[in-house]
């Protein structure tokens, strides 16, 4: 069933799987693979970047920070792309996701001794995702982290049992599936690191390049 506008295409339950199946991949794999480093999740990041500030392990700092940094830089270039694209062939969060699939490419191909560039890399193509993607059908959602989402899914959980508005209760049903998917991912992002290896978050890009595949038949099929 297509939706009305493409502007909210993005919102489909089905487009939100797969981006956020990578997203839980992505921070399983930069964890794993990576140096124990989060892709997305920047509040360990930054705990342990604080942890190493005070053992003076400045070393392990810089692994920590330059997530963060990159996290940071996504989101500011993602506005700054959303404002200065205009919509040509694709929509601009396909482009988004297009330069996402590039960076889950040249990751595969950076070494181990260059952990810190392929984790720079995976915040921001995190940062762009989670600032692209933020909504499903008018509710707000993370898709590279659970906490914002667990926080919603709770909240509405504890409206519907006060006020018996079913509404409360689906919204809630919404946000735990979000998580669930989240978990799905980076349980795929464990089992296929320990065989892959390093060239496992090709995957990622395969699930990302679902999603925009879907957005383009949407795209054309309302033309």
């Amino acid at each position: 069933m297509k939706l009305k506008s493409y502007e909210n295409l993005h919102e489909t339950f089905l487009v939100i799987v797969f981006i956020t199946l990578a997203g839980g991949f992505q921070d399983a794999y930069s964890y794993l693979m990576r140096g124990r480093v989060f892709a997305n999740a920047q509040t360990g990041n930054i705990v342990l970047l604080f942890k190493n500030i005070v053992d003076l392990n400045f070393k392990e700092s810089i692994a920590y920070l330059i997530p963060v940094l990159s996290f940071a830089l996504g989101v500011y270039l993602a506005v700054r792309f959303e404002d200065a694209i205009e919509k040509r062939v694709l929509h601009w969060r396909q482009y988004v996701i297009g330069f996402e699939i590039i960076i889950m490419i040249l990751v595969a191909m950076i070494p181990k001794s260059l952990d810190n560039l392929a984790n720079a890399l995976l915040s921001f193509s995190c940062a762009m995702q989670v600032y692209s993607f933020k909504k499903i059908h008018g509710l707000n959602f993370a898709t590279t982290m659970c906490i914002g989402n667990l926080r919603s899914a709770t909240e509405n959980l504890s409206k519907y049992h006060i006020t018996k508005q079913e509404v409360y209760l689906e919204n809630a049903k919404k946000y735990y599936t979000v998580i669930l998917i989240f978990g799905l991912g980076a349980a795929l992002g464990y089992l296929t690191s320990k065989g892959l290896g390093i060239k496992s978050i090709l995957i990622a890009a395969g699930l990302l390049a679902i999603s925009f595949f879907i957005l383009f038949l949407e795209e054309h099929g309302q033309a």
